[in-house]
């Protein structure tokens, strides 16, 4: 997924514990990669305009990708590919060129996913003709979700941490204390996160040039171009890394005001982060996730 893993996990357990998350990261990889022509991910996109019978892990991932555009009602779109390859971001962070290409002469993405229907019964996705999906975000989040059930079910590890560049959830608590101390990125300001998880989208680490002008890929889908919001990071808590994957997408979309009003909306707390300093949202930090 292009990102480090950490696993924090009780000593004599933790060997198991990083094969275990190891194994269930190249899962979620191998089905949701946009980068890899043999995904299952992959050859959705180039089935689109014709219904599609999927896996369950496929189809969870879609749904909530869904869930989370209706919920944003936008901000967060996971069609966007289209948009993400015509910016240069073409290929795996690490592969990109120090300049990319031109723009190459794609069509606004932005907002098919109100087209793409879902079959439950029969498992099946139909994307609409020309539309591409992009779910590494909170497909990544919610592999960290299911991370941590995993290594509760197979391996009985009720505390424990799981973080994937920035994306993490925590079960349990460290022995003897009352929480997990996190340190979120380009502050100074520690988390105590008793249970639940955070996440942060920001634009410092995956920018790039092409022809010069400089990228990144945090994709405003009512311009189809980066993100100029006036925020460089959103971090959002929430009971699921999934849910606070779409919520910091979104917020940082949709800048301080627009995404204050989501964010109290659906009762989450969030650390903004932008040209005016720092703004806190909800009952940060004395009650970091929502019920």
């Amino acid at each position: 997924m292009g990102t480090e893993i950490a696993v924090l996990a009780p000593l004599e357990r933790i060997g198991a514990a990083e094969k275990v998350v190891r194994a269930l990261f190249g899962e979620w990889e191998s089905v949701l990669s946009r980068f890899r022509p043999e995904s299952e991910l992959s050859r959705l996109n180039a089935r689109a305009g014709r219904s599609t019978a999927v896996s369950s892990r496929l189809y969870d991932v879609v749904a909530s990708a869904l869930a989370g555009a209706r919920a944003t009602r936008g901000a967060f779109d996971p069609t966007l590919l289209a948009d993400l390859v015509r910016l240069g971001y073409d290929r795996t962070f690490n592969d990109l060129p120090a300049d990319a290409s031109p723009a190459r002469r794609l069509p606004f993405a932005g907002g098919q996913w109100q087209g793409i229907r879902l079959d439950s019964q029969r498992r099946r996705i139909l994307l609409p003709p020309g539309a591409a999906l992009d779910v590494g975000g909170i497909a990544k989040g919610m592999a960290v979700d299911a991370a941590l059930d995993r290594l509760e079910r197979e391996l009985g590890i009720g505390t424990a941490l799981v973080d994937a560049g920035g994306d993490l959830a925590v079960r349990g608590l460290p022995p003897g204390q009352g929480s997990w101390q996190v340190a979120i990125e380009g502050t100074a300001l520690p988390v105590a996160l008793r249970h639940g998880a955070l996440a942060t989208s920001g634009s410092s680490r995956r920018r790039w040039l092409q022809n010069g002008v400089e990228r990144h890929h945090l994709i405003d889908p009512r311009t189809g171009e980066p993100a100029a919001s006036g925020l460089s990071s959103v971090t959002v808590a929430a009971a699921t890394c999934r849910q606070a994957e779409v919520g910091a997408t979104a917020v940082f979309v949709l800048g301080a005001t627009e995404g204050r009003a989501l964010l109290e909306r659906h009762e989450l707390a969030g650390l903004l982060v932008g040209g005016g300093g720092i703004e806190t949202v909800g009952r940060w930090p004395e009650q970091q996730v929502a019920a």
